[in-house]
Formats: C-alpha cells, structure tokens, sequence
C-alpha cells in the first residue's frame, strides 16, 4: 500500500511530492479531505502539520469534500471539484469519489497549515541529494 502525496506550501507557493507507503499509509486510510495531520506520517519533521486538501483514485477519478464515504458516485455538477463548465448554467453528471481515504485513492493533496523549523524547500532538497542519480 503506497500513496502520492503532493504537499503545497501556502508561503512558497511551492509544491513537493513524496511517496507514503507501509504502516504510515495504512495510518491515512479513513481520515478524511480537512482532517489536520502530524508531518511524522508523511516523513517530515514532528513539528509540521498538514491538512488534507483533497485527491484521486487510480482511474483519475478527484475526490470531493461534499461527497460522503469513500466510494464512487456519480452526480450532477455545476462546478467546483470535478467539473469546469465552459457556459453559465451548465451541468454535467460526472463520476466522483467520496471525501474519506480508502485504499482505492493513489494520490493525496495536501497543504502545510504549522510550519517547521526546517524549511520543506531544504528538506526535500536532501532527499534528492540521497538518491545520488543524474
């Protein structure tokens, strides 16, 4: 069981992405999109708190806050999550997926609500240092 996590930075602007898996992904499975987490579950430092944003499934299908449960469902939308239309008035049915974490969910939004002492640029810089590739 392995998760994307992609974690945005509200001061930065900046967004990093970083892979989840063993005992701190099955620790996501049922927290929901506004549940405020530890940094420790996605490998950052104690002293970060992330909230989640959102996310989607493995056919690309985007998770949505309005939606409860974890399953997929398809609803009429006139915009927001989903679903953009081109014309006012527009609506469209489309499949979406609940806003609780399962383990049908492949990539998981996040944003940086308390921030650390380390700064996430220099801390994810070090990981790609690690790697010691191209």
């Amino acid at each position: 069981m392995e998760f994307k996590v992609v974690i945005s930075d509200p001061k930065t602007g900046k967004a990093y992405q970083t892979i989840v898996s063993g005992a701190n992904a099955n620790k996501l499975i049922g927290k929901q999109i506004g549940d405020v987490i530890n940094g420790t579950l996605v490998e950052l430092p104690p002293d970060y708190e992330l909230q989640i944003t959102g996310g989607s499934d493995r056919d690309g299908f985007p998770m949505r806050p309005d939606i409860p449960g974890s399953g997929r469902k398809k609803i009429l939308l006139s915009g927001g999550v989903g679903f953009n239309p081109t014309e006012k008035g527009m609506r469209r049915r489309k499949h979406v997926r609940g806003r609780v974490i399962s383990r049908d969910i492949v990539q998981i939004n996040m944003k940086v609500v308390t921030h650390g002492k380390i700064p996430l640029e220099e801390y994810f810089k070090k990981e790609e240092g690690e790697g010691g590739g191209e």
